[in-house]
């Protein structure tokens, strides 16, 4: 009985490292998966035979994924073992005194984020990278540099190694499910979820659109040596412009139980996602001594808290449409309590989700808030079943248009092809096109929307620029001075900038930061319209899907005929901004430098001498422009230390590469 449950363990866990590691998709909680994994431990201890060769208690982390380049770390990244309760770090206190006498703990918050690696030299940031399996990471330069918590340059010229967790804020995760959700996007499952899901992208647009943040917590490697205690690296780091997390020195084991209960109640007040503290040997001379053991410090403990979990009924599982018309099942529950709020219905995600729960309508559940923010089923109690509970079906019609939904292939989600007159797709549509990011037309909330599709007034956004006040004050609930405000900030909305109106028309894969790209190398709706796939991927960080996605966009008709509607209508169709990037669709002008003026430039690998967004300045201010992407139209690839499949892509097709000596006497 023990092999087989050894063995059904070992496949379990191995899958769920896999999707919160490599997938950024969990489906159980940090808590059921420590404790399967405390289970599997001790039952290997007993039975040491049975131990398969692909044993997840072996692992720190997760093997690199294979779209991302591979990172040896300099100092291993290493996982932490786990206390439950303050009788495990009693025995941790017991077993660090036998070894090293009188000590001091810090402790600190353990943030639930992604863990990375951030490497310096002669003051520069020039490599980040996941932790991986603790020895081999993914190499996340880019997506890393968009963080602008992460200094780019710091006031030390030796080379040095900074281990540090990636997180977003309770109120930013918040903020962004509910822009995927109105777009049509994945609902993440935590704040952890959001910020591994954000990293690990292969377009670091889509990375400096989602609002990372960072705490930096230890120096892995100084060429010129570590300090003597872990409090002073905390106040180095902090000296050289690092956000370190909130640290407090306790002398005794006693002091850190103070710190457990304090932080117990405090973590719920606090607007980043903790999953309980970190207690580490300060003295670093006493971590030399006490070591490591196979995967973890003997110097340092994780003390996790438990996730408050209550019981409730599901009344019904509904289903809504989204902006792209994905079909999200929604469970609505018996109102419960959970850390502080009242938690009425939770996201299912999709039907295969539902499966995999094995949930059904009249069901009681445990709940608990992933990351403390977000509802989320933790788990059914089939004991509590009477028979009378009935089972989920997913609908084979759109509930808003009757129109048979489609799964496309490799989606788990159902999806409603009716783009041009699903009233769910075009409501969602219109909230987010009058949403603050992008038109921002003040006093039409999602409510007003959704009243005004509903009466047939607003069927697509060129209809905003028709409505009347005597048309408005018909709505119930909105009354002539109402009315006069709403007709005046439609009318102020059709000077916004270009970059606005983009992204308003919400071209899949084209976010607010790619549609301020395009507005700037465009200049005009009309050049962006006509732009090929070469002249889109021409621009730096557009890449093939998102010029496939614009060039689908505007060969629609009923897009064609919405963009005369606009222009009909009044709005600007220019950019606004003053200083172009030079490049398509623009003339030079007077400026630039002989061979580099008009040309296009592709940097990859590691620079010694330049920062990347450095060299892409120089060659900027010098007339030239710059591309993520190697096509047939690149003058010149820059390459610098460790260049990957560009500089393959670059030879394959002819394309002058320039070594980084080059580079700087072409610029002078």
């Amino acid at each position: 009985m023990s092999k087989e449950r050894i063995d059904v363990l070992t496949e379990e866990l191995n899958r769920h490292i896999r999707l919160y590691h490599q997938e950024d998709a969990p489906e159980i909680s940090d808590r059921e998966y420590d404790e399967k994994m405390e289970e599997l431990r001790r039952l290997e201890k007993e039975h040491p035979s049975w131990k398969r060769e692909d044993s997840p208690t072996d692992l720190v982390g997760s093997v690199p994924a294979k779209q991302f380049g591979a990172v040896v770390h300099r100092a291993p990244v290493i996982s932490l073992d786990n206390a439950f309760d303050k009788e495990g770090l009693v025995e941790f206190d017991r077993r660090t005194r036998a070894a090293v006498g009188a000590v001091e703990y810090v402790v600190e918050p353990k943030i639930d984020g992604l863990s990375v690696v951030l490497q310096y030299k002669n003051g520069r940031f020039v490599r980040g990278a996941t932790r991986g399996d603790g020895t081999t990471g993914e190499e996340i330069t880019s997506n890393l540099r968009t963080l602008p918590s992460i200094p780019k340059t710091i006031a030390e010229q030796d080379e040095i190694d900074i281990r540090g967790e990636v997180y977003i804020s309770k109120k930013d995760f918040i903020a962004l499910n509910r822009k995927q959700e109105i777009e049509g996007g994945q609902i993440f499952a935590n704040p952890r979820n959001a910020a591994a899901g954000s990293l690990r992208q292969l377009d670091s647009s889509i990375t400096a659109s989602r609002p990372l943040s960072i705490f930096t917590f230890n120096i892995q490697y100084s060429q010129t040596g570590r300090k003597a205690t872990h409090i002073e690296s905390l106040k180095y780091l902090a000296g050289l412009g690092f956000p370190v997390p909130e640290h407090l020195l306790c002398k005794t084991i006693d002091e850190v139980f103070e710190q457990c209960d304090a932080w117990e109640q405090k973590r719920h007040h606090l607007d980043y996602d903790i999953d309980g503290l970190v207690i580490k040997v300060n003295d670093l001379a006493q971590r030399d001594v006490l070591g490591l053991k196979e995967k973890s410090p003997r110097w340092a403990i994780a003390f996790k808290f438990k996730a408050e979990e209550q019981e409730t009924t599901i009344r019904n599982i509904v289903v809504q449409v989204g902006r792209t018309g994905v079909i999200t099942p929604k469970a609505v529950f018996e109102p419960v309590r959970i850390a502080g709020s009242l938690v009425t219905y939770a996201t299912l995600h999709n039907e295969d989700y539902i499966k995999e729960k094995d949930l059904r309508i009249g069901d009681r559940v445990i709940v608990h808030k992933a990351g403390d923010v977000i509802p989320e089923v933790v788990r059914v109690i089939p004991e509590a079943r009477t028979g009378d509970e009935v089972p989920f079906a997913m609908p084979d019609h759109c509930p808003s248009c009757e129109t048979p939904l489609v799964r496309l292939q490799g989606e788990a989600a159902l999806r409603c092809p009716n783009k041009e007159t699903c009233p769910a797709q075009t409501a969602r549509g219109l909230i987010h096109f009058v949403s603050r990011g992008a038109m921002d037309i003040e006093g039409l909330g999602e409510t007003l929307v959704e009243k005004l599709a509903d009466s047939g007034l607003l069927m697509t956004v060129a209809d905003l620029y028709r409505l009347t006040k005597d048309q408005l004050v018909l709505l119930e609930g909105l009354g002539e001075k109402s009315a006069d405000q709403l007709i005046r900030s439609i009318e102020v909305s059709k000077e916004q900038d270009l970059s606005r109106l983009i992204f308003g028309l919400g071209i899949p894969l084209i976010g607010s930061k790619a549609a301020k790209q395009l507005a700037r190398a465009f200049r005009t709706m009309e050049a962006l319209r006509t732009a090929s796939h070469e002249d889109l991927i021409s621009i730096d960080e557009v890449g093939d899907k998102m010029a496939d996605s614009i060039l689908t966009f505007f060969a629609e008709p009923r897009n064609q005929l919405l963009l005369t509607e606009l222009i009909e209508a009044g709005l600007n169709m220019e950019s606004k901004e003053k200083r172009p990037i030079s490049g398509v669709g623009e003339n030079l002008g007077g400026g630039g430098k002989p061979g580099i003026a008009g040309k296009i430039f592709v940097l990859t690998g590691t620079l010694e001498h330049f920062t990347r967004e450095e060299a892409q300045s120089r060659i900027e201010a010098l007339g030239g422009k710059t591309s993520s992407s190697v096509s047939k139209k690149t003058d010149y690839v820059l390459v610098g230390k460790e260049a990957g499949s560009k500089l393959d892509k670059a030879m394959e097709l002819g394309v002058t590469v320039l070594s980084e000596d080059e580079f700087e006497t072409m610029i002078g």
